[in-house]
């Protein structure tokens, strides 16, 4: 695998890159962007590729993924890539279907790491974000030890190498932990973490039971306005973090990547900017 990284080993036994490339974007870029950034971050040396369901660009990511493979810059298993079971699907009967439709529109035997995206249920369909006449949300309600059990299965059918959560709390976590029954713990926590929302605690109560914790906004939230304050200090322009990277002769965002990097935490990177994405490597 690629020299550049530094690995860290998984509960079971697997290993994923300490940096991977973040492939979430906001609805106004256009899908093709998403094929031509993967496919810079991989010529990059990115080898972890973080994706979801609910991003809807597999298609787009696996392209990129397979023409890499292709023109013999990588093979398959020199990529670490994730995917992430979506709320619309948290029952038992769907998980391992949700999957498969992942794996489909991937071009992918397996996904190396499987996560339930978010500890909470939404009404099935087709619907992403399924609302009622009033645009309220509509739930469902599905224990979260059985979406777990669906998941194991997945991971015995060879579909997942690995899997873990994403979006839990210590509670939540402890609810699986503490399952009767309980084949495979989880071996990762995705969770929103950077210099202004560390996750200390949670940080802690992961290493505690080997629940490797991965960062997502490493480098300040994507600010979209239904869910961030527009007033809210801009996370790369911080007085501290400029200081040090003047000091270090580092740019901002490599000071925010090395500060998770140095605490054990996994940490995503994400830009459609070439320069950014070569930079960011560089951690």
């Amino acid at each position: 695998m690629n020299s550049k990284h530094q690995f860290v080993q998984l509960s079971d036994g697997h290993f994923i890159p300490g940096l991977g490339f973040g492939t979430y974007k906001p609805q106004e870029v256009p899908n093709s962007k998403t094929t031509e950034a993967t496919k810079i971050a991989i010529e990059a040396g990115f080898r972890h590729i973080d994706c979801a369901y609910v991003y809807q660009v597999e298609e787009e990511v696996g392209q990129a993924v397979r023409s890499k493979i292709a023109d013999g810059t990588v093979k398959r298993q020199d990529i670490f890539y994730t995917s992430k079971l979506w709320c619309t699907f948290h029952r038992p009967e769907l998980v391992q279907s949700s999957l498969e439709r992942s794996l489909k529109k991937l071009h992918f035997d397996y996904v190396d790491l499987y996560l339930i995206h978010y500890p909470f249920s939404m009404k099935p369909g087709e619907e992403l974000f399924p609302k009622d006449e009033n645009g309220k949300t509509i739930y469902d309600h599905v224990d979260l030890c059985a979406v777990w059990e669906a998941m194991e299965k997945c991971k015995d059918a060879g579909l997942a190498k690995s899997i873990g959560v994403s979006n839990f709390n210590r509670r939540q976590l402890e609810m699986i932990l503490n399952k009767p029954g309980l084949k495979y713990k989880p071996v990762c926590n995705q969770v929103e973490c950077h210099i202004y929302h560390n996750q200390r605690k949670l940080l802690d109560f992961c290493k505690s039971k080997n629940i490797v914790l991965v960062a997502y906004s490493a480098l300040g939230t994507q600010r979209e306005k239904p869910w961030v304050d527009q007033s809210s200090p801009v996370l790369l322009d911080d007085p501290i973090l400029g200081a040090l990277a003047k000091k270090h002769k580092r740019s901002p965002a490599l000071i925010a990547l090395r500060y998770q990097l140095q605490r054990g935490v996994v940490v995503l990177a994400q830009s459609f900017k070439e320069n950014e994405i070569k930079e960011n490597i560089q951690v």
